[in-house]
Protein backbone atom coordinates (compact mmCIF):
# COMPACT_ATOMS: atom_id res chain seq x y z
CA UNK A 1 0.00 0.00 0.00
CA UNK A 2 0.74 3.50 -0.55
CA UNK A 3 1.64 5.93 2.08
CA UNK A 4 -0.80 8.79 0.41
CA UNK A 5 -4.26 9.64 2.02
CA UNK A 6 -4.02 7.34 4.98
CA UNK A 7 -5.84 9.04 7.29
CA UNK A 8 -8.14 6.00 8.26
CA UNK A 9 -4.65 3.90 9.63
CA UNK A 10 -5.55 2.23 12.41
CA UNK A 11 -9.39 2.61 12.55
CA UNK A 12 -12.09 -0.21 11.87
CA UNK A 13 -14.61 0.76 9.13
CA UNK A 14 -17.66 -1.15 8.58
CA UNK A 15 -19.42 -1.42 5.03
CA UNK A 16 -22.52 -3.37 4.38
CA UNK A 17 -23.70 -4.58 1.20
CA UNK A 18 -19.80 -4.93 0.56
CA UNK A 19 -20.19 -7.91 -1.73
CA UNK A 20 -20.49 -6.36 -5.14
CA UNK A 21 -21.46 -2.79 -6.22
CA UNK A 22 -21.06 0.55 -4.07
CA UNK A 23 -20.33 -1.73 -1.26
CA UNK A 24 -17.45 -3.15 -2.47
CA UNK A 25 -15.56 -0.48 -4.14
CA UNK A 26 -16.16 1.38 -0.78
CA UNK A 27 -14.72 -1.51 1.07
CA UNK A 28 -12.01 -1.34 -1.08
CA UNK A 29 -11.67 2.28 -0.68
CA UNK A 30 -11.47 2.41 3.11
CA UNK A 31 -8.92 -0.60 2.98
CA UNK A 32 -6.58 1.63 0.61
CA UNK A 33 -6.55 4.48 3.01
CA UNK A 34 -5.63 2.26 5.77
CA UNK A 35 -8.52 0.94 7.32
CA UNK A 36 -9.39 -2.59 8.70
CA UNK A 37 -12.58 -3.60 6.95
CA UNK A 38 -15.80 -5.34 8.53
CA UNK A 39 -17.60 -6.42 5.15
CA UNK A 40 -21.12 -7.59 6.06
CA UNK A 41 -23.11 -9.35 3.03
CA UNK A 42 -24.84 -11.82 2.28
CA UNK A 43 -22.98 -13.29 -0.68
CA UNK A 44 -19.80 -15.12 0.96
CA UNK A 45 -18.47 -15.29 -2.63
CA UNK A 46 -18.21 -11.77 -3.25
CA UNK A 47 -16.96 -11.35 0.58
CA UNK A 48 -14.38 -13.91 -0.35
CA UNK A 49 -13.40 -12.32 -3.39
CA UNK A 50 -13.05 -8.67 -1.80
CA UNK A 51 -10.93 -10.01 0.90
CA UNK A 52 -8.69 -11.04 -2.00
CA UNK A 53 -8.10 -7.89 -3.03
CA UNK A 54 -8.52 -5.94 0.00
CA UNK A 55 -4.95 -8.43 1.58
CA UNK A 56 -3.41 -7.86 -2.61
CA UNK A 57 -3.53 -4.01 -1.71
CA UNK A 58 -1.57 -5.03 2.12
CA UNK A 59 -4.73 -4.62 4.07
CA UNK A 60 -7.15 -6.38 6.74
CA UNK A 61 -10.51 -7.62 6.45
CA UNK A 62 -13.21 -9.30 8.54
CA UNK A 63 -15.84 -10.85 6.72
CA UNK A 64 -19.17 -11.08 8.59
CA UNK A 65 -21.82 -13.12 5.71
CA UNK A 66 -25.01 -11.66 7.48
CA UNK A 67 -28.75 -10.88 6.09
CA UNK A 68 -29.60 -7.54 7.26
CA UNK A 69 -33.49 -8.44 8.35
CA UNK A 70 -31.77 -10.56 11.01
CA UNK A 71 -31.99 -7.92 13.86
CA UNK A 72 -30.38 -10.10 16.69
CA UNK A 73 -27.40 -11.10 14.41
CA UNK A 74 -27.12 -7.16 14.39
CA UNK A 75 -26.97 -7.09 17.86
CA UNK A 76 -24.37 -9.78 18.04
CA UNK A 77 -22.64 -8.00 15.66
CA UNK A 78 -22.15 -4.60 17.83
CA UNK A 79 -21.23 -6.84 20.71
CA UNK A 80 -18.32 -8.22 18.36
CA UNK A 81 -16.99 -5.21 17.74
CA UNK A 82 -17.27 -4.18 21.53
CA UNK A 83 -15.36 -7.10 22.38
CA UNK A 84 -12.74 -7.17 19.94
CA UNK A 85 -11.89 -2.80 19.56
CA UNK A 86 -13.88 -1.21 22.24
CA UNK A 87 -14.61 1.18 19.34
CA UNK A 88 -15.90 1.71 15.21
CA UNK A 89 -14.39 4.57 13.83
CA UNK A 90 -16.60 4.35 10.48
CA UNK A 91 -19.80 3.01 9.52
CA UNK A 92 -20.72 3.00 5.23
CA UNK A 93 -24.46 1.70 5.19
CA UNK A 94 -24.64 1.16 2.35
CA UNK A 95 -27.09 -2.29 1.35
CA UNK A 96 -30.48 -1.28 -0.19
CA UNK A 97 -33.13 -2.94 -2.39
CA UNK A 98 -35.11 -1.90 -4.86
CA UNK A 99 -37.97 -3.84 -4.89
CA UNK A 100 -40.56 -3.61 -7.45
CA UNK A 101 -40.81 -0.79 -9.74
CA UNK A 102 -44.56 -0.46 -10.11
CA UNK A 103 -47.87 1.70 -9.21
CA UNK A 104 -48.26 1.57 -5.15
CA UNK A 105 -51.68 -0.30 -5.08
CA UNK A 106 -50.17 -2.99 -7.26
CA UNK A 107 -47.42 -3.72 -4.68
CA UNK A 108 -47.32 -7.18 -2.63
CA UNK A 109 -47.50 -6.45 0.81
CA UNK A 110 -44.36 -8.85 1.73
CA UNK A 111 -42.56 -7.14 -1.55
CA UNK A 112 -43.10 -3.69 0.24
CA UNK A 113 -42.17 -4.94 3.72
CA UNK A 114 -38.86 -6.47 2.77
CA UNK A 115 -37.59 -3.24 1.19
CA UNK A 116 -38.54 -1.39 4.73
CA UNK A 117 -36.95 -4.06 5.76
CA UNK A 118 -33.91 -3.65 4.02
CA UNK A 119 -33.47 0.15 3.72
CA UNK A 120 -34.66 0.61 6.77
CA UNK A 121 -35.53 -0.97 9.50
CA UNK A 122 -32.04 -2.83 9.00
CA UNK A 123 -30.31 0.55 9.18
CA UNK A 124 -32.44 1.95 12.44
CA UNK A 125 -31.14 -1.72 13.66
CA UNK A 126 -27.35 -0.64 13.12
CA UNK A 127 -27.53 2.70 14.62
CA UNK A 128 -28.95 0.79 17.63
CA UNK A 129 -26.49 -1.46 18.00
CA UNK A 130 -23.27 0.49 16.68
CA UNK A 131 -24.31 3.99 18.30
CA UNK A 132 -22.23 3.65 21.44
CA UNK A 133 -19.23 2.22 20.01
CA UNK A 134 -19.18 5.25 17.35
CA UNK A 135 -19.91 7.79 20.16
CA UNK A 136 -16.30 5.49 21.69
CA UNK A 137 -14.35 6.22 18.60
CA UNK A 138 -11.94 9.43 18.67
CA UNK A 139 -14.04 11.14 15.66
CA UNK A 140 -16.46 8.27 14.58
CA UNK A 141 -18.20 8.80 11.50
CA UNK A 142 -21.53 7.05 9.75
CA UNK A 143 -22.28 7.67 6.37
CA UNK A 144 -26.01 6.34 5.01
CA UNK A 145 -26.25 5.75 1.36
CA UNK A 146 -29.43 6.66 0.31
CA UNK A 147 -30.92 8.15 -2.97
CA UNK A 148 -32.66 11.52 -4.95
CA UNK A 149 -35.51 9.13 -5.33
CA UNK A 150 -36.34 10.39 -1.92
CA UNK A 151 -37.17 13.73 -3.41
CA UNK A 152 -38.05 12.73 -6.69
CA UNK A 153 -40.48 10.27 -5.71
CA UNK A 154 -41.58 9.53 -9.21
CA UNK A 155 -44.54 7.63 -10.34
CA UNK A 156 -44.25 3.83 -9.98
CA UNK A 157 -41.18 4.54 -7.64
CA UNK A 158 -43.11 4.75 -4.30
CA UNK A 159 -41.83 1.75 -2.41
CA UNK A 160 -38.15 2.96 -2.98
CA UNK A 161 -38.36 6.87 -2.66
CA UNK A 162 -40.50 5.97 0.60
CA UNK A 163 -38.33 3.95 1.48
CA UNK A 164 -35.21 6.03 0.91
CA UNK A 165 -37.27 8.92 2.44
CA UNK A 166 -37.80 7.69 5.97
CA UNK A 167 -34.05 7.00 5.79
CA UNK A 168 -32.83 10.34 5.17
CA UNK A 169 -35.42 11.56 7.97
CA UNK A 170 -34.12 8.87 10.01
CA UNK A 171 -30.35 10.19 9.54
CA UNK A 172 -31.13 13.96 10.30
CA UNK A 173 -32.78 12.76 13.74
CA UNK A 174 -30.11 10.93 14.42
CA UNK A 175 -27.50 13.71 13.93
CA UNK A 176 -29.58 16.08 16.07
CA UNK A 177 -29.36 13.36 18.69
CA UNK A 178 -25.01 13.38 18.56
CA UNK A 179 -24.50 17.21 17.66
CA UNK A 180 -23.10 17.65 20.76
CA UNK A 181 -20.36 14.37 20.32
CA UNK A 182 -17.38 13.69 18.63
CA UNK A 183 -19.36 11.68 15.81
CA UNK A 184 -20.91 12.44 12.55
CA UNK A 185 -23.71 11.19 10.47
CA UNK A 186 -24.55 12.02 6.81
CA UNK A 187 -26.22 10.94 3.87
CA UNK A 188 -24.79 10.66 0.45
CA UNK A 189 -26.75 10.21 -2.75
CA UNK A 190 -24.33 8.25 -5.69
CA UNK A 191 -26.32 9.10 -8.60
CA UNK A 192 -26.95 7.43 -11.15
CA UNK A 193 -23.63 4.19 -11.30
CA UNK A 194 -23.35 1.42 -13.46
CA UNK A 195 -24.51 -1.05 -10.64
CA UNK A 196 -26.54 -4.36 -10.70
CA UNK A 197 -29.48 -2.27 -9.25
CA UNK A 198 -29.02 0.52 -11.80
CA UNK A 199 -29.54 -2.30 -14.59
CA UNK A 200 -32.84 -3.73 -12.88
CA UNK A 201 -34.24 -0.29 -12.47
CA UNK A 202 -32.98 0.83 -16.06
CA UNK A 203 -32.74 -2.34 -18.43
CA UNK A 204 -32.40 -0.40 -21.91
CA UNK A 205 -29.50 1.91 -20.80
CA UNK A 206 -26.08 1.66 -21.19
CA UNK A 207 -24.23 0.85 -18.54
CA UNK A 208 -21.10 2.09 -20.01
CA UNK A 209 -22.37 5.58 -20.28
CA UNK A 210 -22.64 5.81 -16.19
CA UNK A 211 -19.38 5.64 -13.17
CA UNK A 212 -18.43 3.06 -12.30
CA UNK A 213 -18.66 2.09 -8.57
CA UNK A 214 -14.63 2.76 -7.74
CA UNK A 215 -14.90 6.10 -9.52
CA UNK A 216 -17.11 7.08 -6.75
CA UNK A 217 -15.89 5.48 -3.89
CA UNK A 218 -13.51 7.86 -3.05
CA UNK A 219 -15.89 10.70 -2.76
CA UNK A 220 -18.17 8.33 -0.56
CA UNK A 221 -15.21 7.60 1.68
CA UNK A 222 -14.17 11.45 2.36
CA UNK A 223 -17.27 11.58 4.48
CA UNK A 224 -15.38 9.09 6.89
CA UNK A 225 -12.91 11.45 7.10
CA UNK A 226 -12.19 12.15 10.77
CA UNK A 227 -11.79 16.00 9.81
CA UNK A 228 -14.95 16.06 8.41
CA UNK A 229 -16.78 18.52 10.18
CA UNK A 230 -20.23 18.38 8.38
CA UNK A 231 -23.17 16.68 10.27
CA UNK A 232 -26.68 15.80 9.40
CA UNK A 233 -26.35 17.31 5.74
CA UNK A 234 -26.49 15.52 2.36
CA UNK A 235 -23.57 14.64 -0.25
CA UNK A 236 -25.17 15.38 -3.45
CA UNK A 237 -22.59 13.37 -6.43
CA UNK A 238 -24.81 15.36 -9.21
CA UNK A 239 -24.04 18.93 -7.64
CA UNK A 240 -20.45 17.83 -5.95
CA UNK A 241 -21.33 19.26 -2.69
CA UNK A 242 -23.55 19.60 1.00
CA UNK A 243 -26.51 20.17 1.18
CA UNK A 244 -29.35 20.26 4.04
CA UNK A 245 -30.92 17.09 4.58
Amino acid sequence: MSDDNKELAGKVVLVTGASRGIGYAAALEAARRGAHVIAVARTVGGLEELDDEIQALGGSATLVPLDLRDGEAIDRLGAAIFERWGQLDGLVANAGQLGVLSPLPHIKPDDFDKVLAVNVTANYRLLRSLDLLLRQAEAGRAVFVSSSSARSARPFWGLYAASKAALDAMVKSYAGEIANTGARVNVFYPGAVRTAMRAKAMPGENPETLPAPAEIAPRLLDLLDPGLAENGQLFDMATGRFEAL
